[in-house]
């Protein structure tokens, strides 16, 4: 619960970034309390555990939405395969996964009678969602325009460079993680296998194996195969409703260890079979070429 006594409370959107790290800096600076809102997507790159440290160094309440599971996990797949905002260039619908987060965080924050809700964006940062006009969609769609503060675009901070943002990270004597590859959505080589998926459907269990092995659909069958004995052991230690495994041992092979996420018939699973073959150890280039068009990147 919030203490009582405080007078300023505020909700801080928590990337894990140093822009978000900075805006609640920034905020601690102006003697708000702070409960930062993070928000666990299937498909980001961010660790958690930076999120979790950082929460626990600045002695700030954390409230974990954890859209990896359970009715979270339903809505915003939804919300990302029905995009009412377009698509950047790989398939990610930026603005309608932001309108998405905001509208949780509004509810959070109605909950708690927070008035103030405070993001470190820096306009013209990220094309497909930091520009003024994407802004004011992002807040009008979410119900919260006007009442979104941004601290460093007050700062007059804007655009990709993170010098500013730097120099204001020594000076708050914090530390932040390397920019990095911050949603597999936006990533262009996934773009097939993601727009297949969309189509089909995902499960809360199926989308961890969206970043490893190599994918194919055959018959309109997906399969996944791994790429290395690290891989393999994840397939096979997955459980899944429909999922079935194959083994390269299993057709007396050393290779890779395929798992059938739909149902087929006889003569799919020797397709997949033959599949399999052709990855393993000792197979000919020219038979990893009959699967070509089956596979999704």
């Amino acid at each position: 619960m919030i203490s009582k006594k405080s007078r300023k409370q505020c909700i801080v959107l928590f990337s894990g970034g140093l822009d978000s790290r900075l805006a609640i800096k920034i905020m601690q600076k102006q003697d708000f309390q702070i409960i930062a809102v993070y928000f666990k997507l299937p498909f980001s790159c961010s660790c958690f555990n930076d999120v979790e440290e950082f929460s626990k160094e600045q002695k700030i309440k954390l409230k974990v939405f954890d859209c990896t599971k359970g009715k979270l996990f339903r809505e915003y797949f939804k919300t990302i395969k029905n995009a009412k905002y377009g698509r950047g260039s790989g398939i990610n619908p930026c603005i309608d996964c932001k309108i998405f987060m905001f509208k949780k965080a509004k509810e959070f924050a109605k909950k708690l009678r927070i008035n103030l809700i405070v993001s470190g964006e820096v306009s013209g940062q990220r094309p497909m969602s930091q520009n003024p006009k994407q802004i004011e969609i992002i807040e009008k769609e979410s119900g919260l325009k006007g009442k979104v503060y941004r601290p460093l675009i007050k700062l007059g901070i804007n655009g990709r460079q993170r010098k500013k943002q730097i120099e204001l990270a020594k000076k708050f004597k914090i530390k932040y993680p390397n920019p990095a590859g911050g949603c597999l959505l936006c990533e262009k080589l996934f773009r097939k296998r993601f727009k297949f998926i969309l189509k089909r459907g995902l499960s809360e269990k199926e989308f961890h194996l969206m970043n490893i092995g190599r994918h194919f659909v055959i018959d309109n069958c997906w399969v996944i195969l791994g790429r290395n004995e690290s891989e393999n052991k994840i397939i096979e230690n997955l459980k899944t409703n429909s999922g079935r495994i194959i083994a390269s041992e299993d057709l007396g092979i050393i290779g890779p260890t395929a798992i059938i996420l739909d149902k087929c018939k006889k003569t799919t699973e020797n397709k997949i079979k033959d599949l399999i073959k052709a990855y393993s150890k000792n197979s000919l280039l020219k038979e990893k070429n009959e699967f070509k068009g089956n596979h999704l990147m």
